[in-house]
């Protein structure tokens, strides 16, 4: 494990792992939430994946989560403040660009990266999400993913999505209290234009019965070189190692995805 320290003074840690021989392209992993760069990467098989093709592999923790530093209020976990992270990793690697890849929590990240710096990003894949990502976020009075972050007894937590998040988070060990702040954070709605506007070639990749993340070619056809996959028999969950998962990004990374939306929006 390496670590740096971004410019406001946090301490992430992340992978950085060459393959044989070296390489030429570099890949950025943004892990989901409740997750890390061991259990969401190297577990299920994609450090390995990525190493056999020759390319160079870096995972990050992202603020509060795996070995990275644990804050404890909301606001130092804003998409601005996770895509600045990410900008800086790039900066203490010294790379001008790379392309990254997000899952779930971490493709929220992955975008605010593309829009805030557009040519660090050579290709953008963002997967366990889809078209439910462009709905307008509600805020209610309540934040049921804190509270089921921070509950003694999770045997209170009666919907099943949060329950095998708090669950997921228990069995990795992670600090729950970052976590709840991490969920705590207000963010400006997402800029449907600035997507609309993205110059790198996007992938959105999602299991067929993910629900929720929506259809990922609904999401896919807002960006001008936006391709849309869906993982057949996958949840949320199973989709991240399956092999159908690692070909569509393969093939998407080799450029040999044709374009299915020649009248996209």
């Amino acid at each position: 494990m390496a670590s740096f320290s971004t410019p406001d003074g946090v301490t992430l840690a992340y992978d950085d792992i060459s393959p044989a021989g070296g390489g030429d392209r570099t890949i950025v992993l943004l892990h989901g939430f409740t997750s890390n760069k061991h259990e969401g990467w190297r577990r299920t098989g994609w450090y390995g994946a990525f190493e056999r093709r020759g390319i160079r592999v870096v995972g990050l923790d992202q603020r509060g989560h795996g070995e990275s530093a644990k804050l404890y209020e909301p606001e130092a976990y804003t998409r601005s403040k996770l895509a600045g992270d990410v900008i800086a990793l790039l900066d203490h690697l010294g790379l001008p660009a790379a392309d990254l890849f997000g899952y779930s929590m971490g493709t929220r990240t992955a975008i605010q990266v593309a829009i805030q710096a557009p040519r660090r990003v050579t290709n953008l894949i963002l997967g366990g999400v889809g078209g439910k990502l462009l709905e307008p976020a509600e805020r209610p009075a309540s934040n049921p993913m804190a509270e089921a972050m921070l509950t003694e007894d999770p045997e209170t937590i009666a919907q099943p999505m949060l329950r095998s998040f708090r669950q997921f988070a228990d069995e990795q060990g992670e600090d729950r209290r970052a976590l709840a702040a991490f969920v705590q954070a207000q963010n400006p709605p997402l800029d449907i234009e600035a997507l609309r506007a993205l110059p790198m070639p996007v992938l959105v990749i999602a299991g067929q019965r993910d629900q929720g993340a929506g259809d990922p070619e609904d999401l896919a056809r807002i960006f001008p070189h936006g391709h849309g996959l869906t993982v057949a028999g996958c949840d949320h969950f199973s989709a991240i190692p399956h092999a159908l998962t690692k070909a569509g990004v393969f093939d998407f990374l080799d450029g040999i995805l044709d374009d299915p939306f020649p009248d996209r929006l």
